[in-house]
């Protein structure tokens, strides 16, 4: 879409250095003021909103039924979503409300993918830390001994567009995929062997999640279902947090079920994410607790992080606010 909007402020929430480059490329013609804020928005910080008719959040932000309201009373009329997910968003008290919702439906797939497949390499080979080692001059390969991808079972839950470059990327390593989905791609069932969840939980040797997170997935991980899976098991999130029941998955390293975890996201990863907390006393005892094991790798919510996934981003999510205020709403992006 190439409207021609009026000019309009954007409360733009959870903003970052990276997205006033990136968006500043697509809001040349000056019909959009994005109005930068880092905080990101939840009850206290609301009123940075006032004045703009259309504010853009990001997957840590917090629109509940009690910030949908106070958003509502402030005059907001358009919540648009730089990201796919929309788990964080009370989307019937919206349209309750006469708030349109829009989001970014599909934007580099193969950049998450691709770092689903990082995350299971760097774990498997040790790379991080024997490069570690070699920069202090130890060749010793004593503890990096790994295991051939080839042949292996690599199970797959959701298979969507991210999991549909997963799948791909993991058949270039020849290993075979399970894949369970309430809805099997198509395009997929010549690549894949679609089979229920309890049997994809004890047959992968590699198991990656790639759904979105709803009421009826939440926890989808936990300690029932970490019971069915093969022990030393690899487990990969770079979907939702909240799609693994931590305290369950720290169980289960402990007593070595699971063998190798490989997360991007984490359940309260909005009090810790996309901030520098170098210099502080992390609180989250939990957290604290899962980056101890030597064999857990944790990345802050950067799959999705590719220069070509971010100008994917804001170029849709650009013409997302442009088409609102045209009155010419895509249908796939508008929730």
């Amino acid at each position: 879409m190439n409207q021609t909007a009026p000019h309009c402020q954007v409360a733009f929430f959870s903003s970052k250095r990276y997205d006033k480059q990136v968006f500043s490329q697509f809001t040349e013609d000056a019909s959009l003021e994005l109005l930068h804020i880092e905080a990101r928005l939840d009850e206290n910080t609301v009123p940075l909103a006032t004045g703009s008719k259309t504010i853009c959040v990001f997957v840590n932000d917090e629109l509940n039924t009690q910030v949908v309201i106070q958003l509502a009373e402030l005059g907001v009329k358009h919540i648009a979503l730089r990201c796919a997910g929309y788990n964080n968003v009370d989307i019937a008290t919206c349209h309750q409300l006469g708030i349109s919702v829009s989001h970014v439906p599909v934007y580099s797939p193969h950049a998450i993918a691709e770092h689903a497949m990082a995350l299971i390499l760097t774990l498997n080979r040790r790379t991080h830390k024997a490069y570690n080692r070699v920069k202090e001059g130890n060749f010793d390969l004593q503890g990096l001994l790994g295991f051939t991808l080839h042949n292996k079972t690599i199970g797959v839950i959701g298979t969507g567009h991210i999991g549909r470059a997963f799948v791909n990327i993991a058949n270039g390593f020849g290993c075979r995929v399970l894949a369970y989905d309430p809805k099997p791609n198509p395009a997929l069932e010549a690549v894949v062997e679609y089979t229920d969840l309890a049997h994809l939980l004890g047959e992968s040797d590699i198991i990656s999640l790639h759904c979105p997170l709803t009421k009826d997935n939440h926890h989808l991980i936990n300690q029932q279902n970490i019971a069915l899976m093969k022990n030393g098991v690899m487990l990969i999130n770079t979907s939702r947090g909240a799609l693994i029941d931590t305290g369950a998955l720290v169980k289960g390293l402990k007593s070595q079920k699971i063998g190798y975890v490989g997360l991007d996201v984490y359940e309260m990863e909005s009090e810790l994410f996309f901030r520098d907390r170098s210099c502080e006393v992390i609180q989250d005892d939990l957290f604290q607790r899962l980056s101890t094991f030597h064999n857990v790798l944790i990345t802050g919510h950067q799959g999705f992080f590719s220069q070509e996934a971010l100008n994917e981003i804001a170029q849709t999510t650009v013409d997302n606010i442009k088409g609102f205020l045209a009155n010419q709403i895509n249908a796939e992006c508008f929730l």
